[in-house]
């Protein structure tokens, strides 16, 4: 009942403020919901099985970045991109979790831990990739201005990409700094549910805020890398 209330309010706002897709949000909460039921069943039977473990996390990623790459365009050659971007980010910052032994690498851990990277990295790819491409497209005389100069296509967006860079780091960042006092993440949260003393599930939790930053900051900077060669004026995203 009250999530049916919670995404009827989401609708009535953004309905009565004009906003375009108003139902996209309440759409996505049903969508979730269905998604987490059925996970949730599978989950049940395979947590503990590396197997089954690797391949659910093979899946997570494909969808993430399939979601990534069809909000920035959808073409075959951005889904490379992308994907290269994310695997690069999200394997080195697993890697550096596990052998320097700051979670223990088990199939339970690694699920956790893993999905809550690929999550991030794919809102970071998302809002890293529209930024840059929406600022190219407002300051596209400028480019042109560098390009005329002489200056290589990476050389005339060098800026920009910068810029779209620390642009889609600031919601991560910004959750860092403020987490204890503003929020208290998932993950905190659960593992005390979990049994979990409070010390050690700040202890996880820090690690796992690290390594979406870690995680993000290189996905953010292979992609926009990637797409940063701009020869003409990318068409408006939608």
């Amino acid at each position: 009942m009250g999530v049916a209330v919670l995404m009827a309010a989401t609708i009535g706002v953004l309905a009565l403020s004009g906003v375009p897709g108003r139902f996209a949000p309440a759409l996505a909460i049903l969508r979730g919901a269905v998604q987490l039921a059925a996970i949730s069943l599978i989950l049940a039977g395979v947590i503990t099985s590396p197997i089954w473990v690797a391949i659910a996390l093979l899946v997570m990623f494909t969808v993430a970045a399939l979601t990534a790459t069809r909000r920035l365009g959808g073409t075959a050659h951005l889904f490379g991109i992308v994907a290269f971007g994310m695997a690069a980010g999200v394997a080195l910052t697993l890697l550096i979790v596990f052998v320097t032994g700051a979670i223990a690498f088990t199939p339970r851990f690694a699920l956790a831990i893993g999905g809550i990277v690929i999550g991030n990295s794919m809102s970071i790819a998302t809002l890293a990739g529209r930024r840059f491409t929406e600022s190219v497209g407002e300051q596209w005389e400028q480019v042109e201005g560098w390009l005329a100069l002489g200056a290589t296509p990476r050389q005339s967006t060098l800026d920009l990409a910068r810029r779209a860079v620390y642009s889609a780091l600031i919601p991560s960042t910004d959750q860092t700094k403020t987490t204890g006092l503003v929020t208290l993440p998932g993950a905190f949260v659960g593992a005390i549910f979990g049994g979990i003393s409070p010390l050690e599930a700040g202890r996880f939790q820090i690690v796992v805020l690290a390594a979406i930053m870690a995680a993000g900051s290189l996905t953010a900077v292979v992609i926009v890398r990637g797409i940063a060669p701009v020869r003409v004026k990318p068409a408006p995203l939608r």
